[in-house]
């Protein structure tokens, strides 16, 4: 998932913005679905991007702090997630050089 959002410890980056990179991993039981193809009986991933799209609005400092915000609400909103991991990158901070990105990885 992509997200344009103003994350960051540096004044300008809450003002200006910039891109951000969102892979999820959720372990849940699929094996009624897979029988069924109800989406009823699985987690809807239009869902999921819709909680992490509303919490990527949410302004944060840390990437840390935005990713443990994320992995809460998943596992609060979904209750059929065993696990969830998330990697978070932030697309060209602005460290001084070239640099693609810089990330966090957090799991349940």
């Amino acid at each position: 998932m992509e997200f344009f959002a103003y994350h960051g410890c540096f004044k300008e980056e809450q003002v200006i913005g910039t891109k951000f990179r969102i892979d999820i991993f959720l372990k849940s039981d699929t094996s009624k679905a897979e029988v069924s193809d109800n989406l009823h009986e699985t987690v809807n991933y239009q869902s999921v991007y819709k909680a992490i799209n509303e919490e990527m609005k949410a302004r944060s400092k840390l990437l840390e702090n935005v990713g443990r915000r994320i992995l809460n609400r998943i596992l609060k909103e979904f209750p059929s997630i065993e696990y969830a991991r998330i990697k978070i990158r932030k697309l060209n901070p602005p460290l001084g050089g070239k640099i693609d990105f810089v990330a966090v990885e957090l799991e349940t």
